[in-house]
């Protein structure tokens, strides 16, 4: 059994030194249950405020052992980027770590959420959106093979996020079904999706809800919820630049930099 004290302290003593890990530090967690008590661990041990979650699939050769649609993680106030309308967001990643970037749709939480409510569904969530934006999640650790190992290793390390960009807003998303994407990096297309709003976003939204109650927790009014990737997971190295086309709505660049510590 994965020990959170141990595998938290290393993973957030890694991260605050700007340092890459060369192995997962200690017995990876097996189950959801130990996954999250290491996210905790890890949560308490950090000194910045959570201003928002990060949400992603877990994929199906994983669905027996981690058996929920999706997996979450902190996303915390000094790696929420908003940068102003043509402006580029300077995200840090981990050298020698895992470092993606993701075009995702990101809502903007409209109220707190009332204690102890665990089923929300994607028709029933409207209430909690105030804004849905284009945007991006800048997923990286201090562990190259963090997401090769698995959803338990990727929430044990705060869901493998460190940033997300809070793009332009989509003023009429009510009334889309889809919004289609497009990822750049270094100008070559790398990736084309759809995000599908219902079930894609607000199941997300839906799905945070739920987790955060059962962990006896609410989402806060201004959390920002990174739904989940659109066009894929692309590795990024430090110094590159990427830039996500949104169709209709506009675009998000993300310039990657070093994490200091």
């Amino acid at each position: 059994m994965s020990n959170p004290q141990e595998i938290s302290a290393q993973f957030t003593a890694a991260r605050a030194a700007g340092r890459s890990l060369p192995a997962y530090p200690g017995t990876p967690p097996a189950t959801l249950a130990e996954a999250y008590a290491v996210q905790a661990a890890a949560i308490a041990r950090w000194p910045d405020a959570v201003a928002g979650w990060k949400v992603a699939r877990v994929g199906p050769a994983f669905a027996t052992q981690f058996p929920e649609e999706r997996l979450i993680g902190p996303a915390f106030a000094p790696n929420i980027h908003r940068p102003a309308v043509g402006a580029v967001a300077s995200c840090p990643v981990f050298e020698g770590g895992f470092a993606a970037v993701e075009a995702e749709i990101v809502i903007v939480v409209a109220q707190d959420a009332p204690v102890g409510k665990a089923d929300w569904t994607a028709d029933t969530v409207l209430p909690f959106v105030q804004s849905m934006h284009i945007g991006v999640e800048v997923a990286s650790s201090p562990l190259a093979t963090l997401n090769d190992i698995g959803p338990g290793a990727v929430i044990s390390d705060f869901g493998n996020n460190w940033g997300v960009v809070v793009g332009p807003e989509i003023p009429n998303w009510r009334e889309l079904e889809t919004i289609e994407a497009e990822t750049f990096i270094d100008g070559v297309s790398v990736g084309t999706g759809k995000a599908v709003i219902k079930p894609g976003p607000l199941g997300a939204l839906a799905f945070t809800l739920n987790k955060r109650a059962q962990q006896g927790a609410v989402l806060k009014a201004g959390d920002v919820i990174s739904t989940g990737m659109i066009t894929g997971v692309h590795d990024i190295r430090i110094g590159q630049q990427s830039r996500h086309v949104f169709a209709g709505v506009g675009e998000v660049r993300v310039q990657i930099t070093r994490a200091a510590g």
